[in-house]
């Protein structure tokens, strides 16, 4: 199987929760039974975030995920602009709380700020082996040379690279190529640009209005991939597989690994499906072109790039 990351942002509730991001309050319960099929399906590496739901996210897979330890667990720590010293630990130590855990399989500095400052917090937790690999979110290559260079002064490796990447932000291959060739994991979020590549929304159905999604994808963006989602859904039908697989595959070929969300357990039956399928080199390049017809470059309010 493809490697993929199972994404949960739209699990947590209250401040950046679904009803605020994502415009609906998801059923605890039907969570509970997309986490079962995942992990049935072979779906065990599960990403999350303190600031998902302000920690209610967390809380909620570490009560999933209770003594399976066969889960791999990505968690992120987002730096405020200022450094303050132990701000980093203790957002660690309150994640591992949450989660149930005494290590995450990776721990993520989710935005650059102070950079340098907060990876050198984080040295004494990667060598205790409480972080067993350490990962830099929303970076540029220059980011990435500044870990590498601060790391390696002690013995140390910079594991991933996690950047917005997908068929409307197109802009990621050279630090994909030069990550892949250092060994470096790339991995992409937003493959789907929550939900508006999913071939579910368009400019008749959209996004609920309330919803940040919304402010990112108001109907007279969504018009402008309607040609976009309709080459999808027919590369779709060549394949067997559902729309929304697409750009997931796309991301794939491209030589990253994508983090997928799922919120219903047929969401995780679609991806398990689609995960043997490669697309040809001639439908990469039609889906490509139209993407690039949209004239979208998709950038979120908190890339700093």
């Amino acid at each position: 199987m493809k490697d993929v990351l199972i994404g949960t942002w739209a699990w947590g509730t209250g401040f950046n929760g679904s009803s605020i991001v994502f415009g609906k309050r998801q059923d605890p319960q039907i969570l509970k039974q997309s986490f079962e099929e995942a992990v049935k399906l072979g779906f065990l590496n599960w990403d999350t975030a303190a600031v998902y739901g302000m920690g209610t996210c967390e809380t909620f897979l570490g009560s999933l995920i209770k003594d399976n330890n066969d889960i791999f667990i990505s968690t992120k720590f987002m730096p405020n602009k200022k450094y303050k010293n132990g701000e980093l630990t203790k957002s660690f130590n309150d994640s591992m709380k949450r989660l149930n855990r005494k290590s995450a399989d990776i721990f993520w500095i989710h935005v650059p700020n102070n950079l340098s400052q907060n990876l050198s917090e984080a040295i004494p937790l990667i060598k205790d082996g409480r972080i067993k690999s350490i990962g830099i979110s929303n970076v540029s290559l220059e980011h990435i040379h500044e870990a590498e260079k601060l790391l390696s002064a002690e013995n140390l490796k910079l594991g991933e690279v996690q950047n917005h990447f997908s068929l409307l932000r197109n802009d990621q291959q050279p630090i994909i190529d030069y990550c892949n060739s250092h060994g470096i994991r790339y991995y992409a979020y937003m493959v789907l640009e929550q939900g508006a590549l999913s071939g579910k929304y368009n400019s008749k159905n959209h996004f609920p209005i309330s919803s940040m999604r919304n402010f990112a994808f108001p109907k007279s963006k969504l018009k402008k991939i309607e040609k976009l989602l309709d080459v999808m859904k027919d590369t779709a039908q060549k394949y067997k597989i559902d729309p929304s697989q697409i750009p997931i595959l796309w991301v794939i070929e491209k030589g990253a690994v994508p983090i997928v969300g799922i919120t219903k357990p047929s969401h995780a039956k679609m991806l398990a499906e689609a995960l043997d399928v490669t697309l040809s080199s001639d439908d990469i390049s039609v889906i490509e072109a139209e993407a690039k017809n949209t004239g979208i470059r998709q950038q979120g309010m908190w890339e700093p790039q």
